[in-house]
């Protein structure tokens, strides 16, 4: 069977429009709360988080009225990153954890993503069985069976306890200034606590969110202004989350932007050099040339997957690895846990930098970073670039250019309305022409 509703991250869309409308996440309570009471795994308790936008109230009230309609029992954390959401649903033994969040997209979306009470993202057939009772009418329980509903109070400082708790015990930040910028998102309340809690000097920004100023112009996908307040204050690193938590990017000393493929050749170079776990890591079609040349150097194996951290999990499983991530900044340390989180992500750089005496821009140096550029390209309908003979020949005279010292990838978001297309070579001014052109090769298509 195919699946009608779920993409590569949950459900998501823009509010108001289906499938994101009250009635259906309503009836998606109800129908996750059918399946996972059926599995018998853990309590009978589905956790609900959610991220800061303004819909999420709306949504939280929906997916609580359906589970509780099935007879299953909800616990409400409020606004929660993502990874604490996956944490917490293994510490509560719960069937499942449910996300509220569009991630790094604006306020206007919203998104309905799932953990099982392992912590890792439902399967297929999981996500197919719930698909299928969404073609049923509700059958509410009888009043004798239905589920009750709590709000847990010590979720955040729970989290807290958990980040910090994945550098040895008694490990100091101290004389570091740190910015923290939490995407007026989901970790406002959290990060900069574990970073203080950790000796650092932590100057906050994004941690007033009003519901609708959500990764606006601050976050791991606008990190402008954190580069700027860097600079500013003089602070030794800025980190930039997104709106849920679960990816993130750095600002150097110097004000430089260092992205996720970076930050793993970091954590990798620290876990080889000091005897950590790092069999081999798990990177997406999107990864810079670059990492895989540098972690060739270190001796570390790396491999491809598709765009998604569930496929890069997955590749990580299939390997036995410990390390993944893409280069948005989604980072999967997975002998700590089970999803990308931006905060352990962070914390695991800075270990790196503290314990080897080192600015992240030394950090940095070993990794030479290929001339890469995207280009989104936006689109109403589903396109079929592959079998387009402009589109393809538009690509054949790229990689002709770029004479094997570069490559091409052209890939629908499955997050977005958008194609991405991306260029990258040792040649920057080439690799700027050649993604121009075939941008606007595939502009033509869609308009």
């Amino acid at each position: 069977m195919k699946k009608q509703f779920f993409g590569t991250d949950g459900i998501r869309g823009c509010v108001g429009e289906h499938p994101i409308t009250v009635d259906f996440v309503l009836k998606l309570g109800w129908a996750a709360g059918k399946v996972f009471a059926k599995s018998n795994k853990g309590r009978n308790l589905i956790l609900v988080g959610k991220d800061t936008r303004v819909s999420g109230y709306m949504f939280e009230s929906a997916l609580e009225a359906g589970i509780i309609a099935a007879g299953v029992d909800v616990g409400l954390l409020g606004p929660m990153p993502t990874p604490a959401i996956a944490y917490l649903s293994r510490t509560f033994r719960a069937q499942a954890g449910i996300v509220i969040s569009a991630s790094h997209n604006a306020y206007q979306d919203n998104g309905i993503k799932f953990f099982g009470g392992d912590g890792y993202k439902l399967p297929d057939e999981i996500e197919l069985e719930i698909e299928s009772y969404l073609q049923q009418g509700i059958v509410t329980s009888g009043s004798n069976e239905l589920g009750r509903a709590t709000r847990i109070r010590d979720a955040a400082g729970r989290y807290i306890e958990f980040c910090k708790g994945t550098l040895p015990s008694g490990f100091s930040f101290s004389g570091l200034t740190v910015v923290v910028d939490c995407a007026n998102g989901a970790t406002y309340h959290v990060a900069p606590d574990v970073f203080r809690e950790l000796g650092a000097e932590v100057v906050e920004i994004g941690t007033e969110p009003d519901g609708l100023n959500i990764n606006y112009q601050c976050g791991s996908t606008n990190p402008e202004l954190l580069r700027q307040k860097v600079l500013e204050t003089g602070a030794d690193i800025g980190v930039a989350l997104d709106g849920d938590g679960d990816r993130v990017l750095f600002v150097d000393a110097n004000g430089g932007i260092v992205d996720g493929d970076e930050l793993l050749y970091i954590i990798a170079m620290f876990r080889r050099a000091n005897g950590f776990p790092c069999s081999g890591v798990a990177g997406t079609l999107m990864s810079n040339f670059g990492l895989e040349k540098a972690l060739a150097e270190l001796d570390v194996p790396f491999a491809r997957a598709k765009v998604g951290d569930r496929y890069v999990i997955e590749t990580m499983k299939k390997n036995q690895w410990e390390l993944g991530g893409e280069n948005s900044g989604h980072i999967i340390c997975g002998d700590i846990s089970t999803t990308g989180d931006g905060v352990v992500a962070a914390l695991q750089v800075v270990r790196a930098m503290v314990e080897g005496g080192k600015s992240l821009a030394e950090l940095c140096s070993g990794y030479h970073k290929l001339p890469q550029t995207m280009i989104n390209v936006t689109i109403k309908n589903p396109v079929d670039l592959d079998s387009n003979e402009a589109v393809q020949k538009a690509i054949l005279s790229a990689e002709k250019k770029l004479a094997g010292n570069g490559r091409v990838l052209l890939r629908a978001s499955g997050t977005e309305p958008v194609v991405r297309v991306m260029v990258e070579g040792d040649d920057g001014s080439l690799v700027h022409e050649l993604v121009h052109q075939i941008a606007a090769t595939v502009s033509d298509l869609v308009s």
